[in-house]
């Protein structure tokens, strides 16, 4: 019998993510902290948005800081996007 240690991250009580990879554990529940923060942030500002989407839009800006960066120091959002949309890795279904 095997033994499988899983590191699981809660969110407000909800299981978000549930791994074997502790880093991408904590890589998470740091976002999600980010995330918290951000709309805290948000609301003090006094953004009126309903819980759901202030939780996604803290939640989008927390898991793509990076480009958010970038673009505050002038890039495109459209040179981001291109580059995100250029992550995804095509699968060469001819190679099998």
């Amino acid at each position: 019998m095997a033994v499988i240690t899983q590191y699981v991250v809660q969110h407000k009580g909800v299981d978000k993510l549930v791994t074997t990879d502790k880093k991408a554990a904590d890589q998470y529940d740091k976002m999600l902290n980010v995330a918290d923060n951000l709309a805290e942030y948000i609301e003090a500002k006094g953004v009126k948005l309903a819980d759901q989407e202030l939780e996604d839009l803290s939640i989008l800006l927390a898991k793509h800081k990076d480009s958010i960066q970038k673009i505050f120091k002038g890039s495109e959002a459209s040179t981001m996007l291109e580059a995100e949309s250029a992550d995804v890795i095509a699968i060469d279904e001819s190679a099998s």
